[in-house]
């Protein structure tokens, strides 16, 4: 009797624990990951963790903080353990943090009482989650500092990662990140490239209110003698790597590329990166996305194209980027 031809293998079904400090975006995340189709849970009991992701049939995102009924980190990764030993399931666990001085401004914002501090200062309530979440950030696969990223950032770095069918499932995301030096080193960077010796269009008076994305400023930059050999050592460095971080089952980089005010210099590096790496991935060979961030331009509120120009089979360009807080876009910026 003809049965027909043999089903194919099923890939692993995603599994998505999201946990961190409170205040610093663990809802919104889980709101991302329901409207890319997964079915989320929000503080479910520890003991039921197991059976809610392996009898449901959709990819699936548990929201676990200190609130949730009989929370205790090592239960958790316990749980997370014996899930990640069904061959059916592809669990991860991403860890959403931010500065102290943002979440207090969170909570200050909100009135809100932190939930390990419902009658002391909210700092208290920090400083007690933040140690006794400690194992569970230390085990995480995925850090988010939400510090500095606005809404459409924060989903857009939820869709490349979780948004994909198998190949996302199998594959790397390069997150490459412009910013400046005065206001710190992105967390999440790997690796961190200083463009401070290239000549800088900030002294120019008629570059200096462009960014990195217009046409003027990237021909400044890009008349740099140095410019070019530099732009081939770092892409010849990462074509290296990336590769090997695939076969090693990475799943994240985070690079870095900074200027003094990180928006001509680091701006326009980045976006020639990005489109070399798109270019030059191997055909046939291991798969990585590649995600653009321009920090400073964010916190700007400036407007950054949907995609870059070359896209190829290893993987494509997606920008990252949205409105920034009034605040932080009144904030003076240095030199670039």
């Amino acid at each position: 009797m003809n049965e027909g031809p043999a089903a194919g293998p099923t890939a692993p079904r995603r599994v998505v624990l999201v946990t961190g400090l409170s205040g610093a975006g663990r809802a919104s995340i889980l709101h991302v990951l329901e409207d890319l189709g997964y079915e989320a849970v929000d503080n479910a009991p520890l003991p039921m963790i197991e059976e809610l992701v392996t009898r449901g049939e959709r990819p699936a995102a548990v929201g676990v903080d200190t609130r949730s009924r009989g929370f205790d980190p090592a239960t958790l990764l316990h749980t997370l353990g014996r899930l990640k030993l069904n061959p059916a399931l592809r669990p991860e666990l991403v860890f959403a943090w931010a500065d102290d001085s943002v979440l207090i401004r969170r909570y200050t914002e909100t009135r809100r009482r932190h939930p390990m501090a419902p009658r002391g200062r909210v700092m208290d309530g920090i400083i007690a989650e933040t140690k006794l979440l400690a194992p569970l950030r230390d085990a995480a696969d995925l850090l988010l500092d939400t510090s500095d990223l606005a809404p459409p950032a924060l989903r857009g770095r939820i869709e490349s990662r979780y948004g994909g069918g198998e190949a996302d499932l199998q594959g790397l995301t390069v997150s490459l990140i412009s910013f400046g030096y005065p206001r710190g080193l992105p967390r999440d960077a790997d690796l961190i490239f200083d463009a401070r010796f290239l000549r800088n269009p900030h002294y120019d008076p008629m570059l200096r209110p462009g960014t990195g994305l217009d046409p003027a400023v990237a021909a400044y930059v890009a008349a740099d003698a140095s410019f070019e050999p530099f732009l081939e050592k770092v892409t010849d460095l990462l074509t290296l790597l990336l590769p090997r971080f695939v076969e090693e089952g990475k799943k994240y980089l985070g690079v870095a590329v900074g200027c003094t005010g990180g928006r001509h210099r680091s701006v326009y590096v980045v976006e020639s990166l990005a489109a070399r790496l798109a270019q030059q991935g191997p055909a046939g060979g291991p798969l990585w996305r590649v995600t653009v961030t321009h920090r400073e331009l964010t916190r700007l509120g400036r407007q950054v194209p949907e995609k870059t120009g070359a896209v190829a089979a290893a993987g494509d360009a997606t920008h990252l980027a949205g409105q920034a807080e009034p605040e932080q876009a009144r904030r003076p910026e240095g030199n670039s």
